[in-house]
């Protein structure tokens, strides 16, 4: 099953916005993680206020707004 990893934080109102467009991109075909990176000093660090960033394994996939275009493609690849 392909999973993506979405780096957010609470009441970021972006990565709220990326969650509902990615959910039906993903239905079906795999799940989306969202990982608190308040909860994490490194991932914390790592991402400061540059999020939402959607990655599947090291790849990044998207930061700040979702390009759509691109992950049905990244999706349709994974699953075929």
């Amino acid at each position: 099953m392909m999973v993506l990893t979405l780096y957010s934080r609470p009441e970021c109102h972006l990565c709220e916005q990326m969650v509902a467009e990615l959910e039906p991109l993903v239905a079906g075909k795999g799940r989306i993680d969202v990982v608190d990176i308040s909860e994490d000093p490194r991932l914390s660090r790592r991402f400061g206020l540059k999020i939402p960033v959607l990655m599947h394994e090291d790849e990044e996939l998207s930061r700040y707004r979702l390009d759509a275009g691109r992950i049905t493609e990244f999706i349709a690849r994974q699953t075929a």
